[in-house]
């Protein structure tokens, strides 16, 4: 059903998740897809673990993912909205990120926690996407970002 407008999808579990993005252990950071809108949104789970390795250094005593990784975790949810929207699924297309606009962090984002991933897009085109993504604890809005994405061929070897 992905590429039809408006079609909804979900939950989509961590199997569909690797299927639609090359990343793996550590570096993947979204766990299951809640609900896809196939062209609009989706609403993706990271589930935040005192295992992730990040969390030794960041910091000792006081453990905080590190914001970057929030707003990775939102492109990669971002990268599964386009690749099931454009109906690129398994094809080995990567998303790159182009630009990162107006992050904002508003919460430190602790062990223990469910951060929910909601990425809109703003603009879809073949290759290059915007979107608009915030990352939630609960109800309250933990960081925010708008960024652009370019989708092409993995690098020759």
């Amino acid at each position: 059903m992905s590429g039809e407008t408006g079609a909804s999808l979900g939950p989509l579990d961590i199997k569909r998740v690797m299927a639609a993005l090359p990343h793996r252990y550590p570096m993947l950071l979204v766990d299951r897809v809640e609900e896809l809108v196939v062209d609009e949104r989706i609403s993706a789970i990271k589930a935040v673990t005192i295992n992730e390795g990040f969390f030794q250094g960041h910091f000792p005593g006081r453990p905080i993912m590190p914001g970057v990784l929030i707003v990775e975790a939102l492109a990669q949810a971002a990268g599964v909205l386009a690749v099931e929207s454009l109906g690129l699924a398994g094809s080995g297309k990567l998303v790159y990120f182009m630009a990162i606009d107006e992050a904002k962090f508003r919460a430190p984002v602790e062990p223990g926690v469910l951060l929910r991933l909601d990425v809109s897009f703003v603009q879809k085109r073949a290759s290059v996407c915007k979107f608009e993504g915030k990352a939630y604890i609960g109800e309250k809005l933990a960081a925010q970002a708008n960024f652009t994405a370019m989708i092409a061929d993995p690098p020759k070897d």
